[in-house]
């Protein structure tokens, strides 16, 4: 079976949901922690030019990469998991074909 053509359960979907929403709000609030931290150290324009340049590289960043289309989630879910913005047991209750094939992506990204 093609990855885009697995099949969602409702469980599957709910744990999804709840998997990626946690996912991205530790990656956000690394972001906020980063950019708090940076700005308080700001003491000249280069270096607001820079915050600038670093926060428009992430947005494009973390734009492409939390994408929540059902063809692309695992995906998505294996570079979560390469990451380490989500554990693979975060991931529980997913079929096991499912989990087998983000943990093999994992190792091959």
């Amino acid at each position: 079976m093609q990855v885009s053509e697995i099949q969602w359960s409702k469980t599957e979907k709910e744990i999804s949901r709840s998997a990626f929403d946690r996912a991205y709000q530790r990656e956000i609030d690394s972001l906020i922690q980063t950019v708090t931290e940076t700005a308080k150290t700001i003491s000249d324009i280069d270096q607001v030019w820079q915050l600038h340049d670093f926060l428009s590289a992430k947005r494009h960043e973390i734009d492409g990469k939390y994408d929540y289309q059902y063809s692309s989630l695992i995906f998505v879910f294996a570079r979560l998991v390469r990451e380490q913005w989500l554990s693979i047991d975060e991931l529980e209750g997913l079929e096991a074909e499912k989990l087998a094939k983000i943990s093999a992506l994992v190792k091959m990204l």
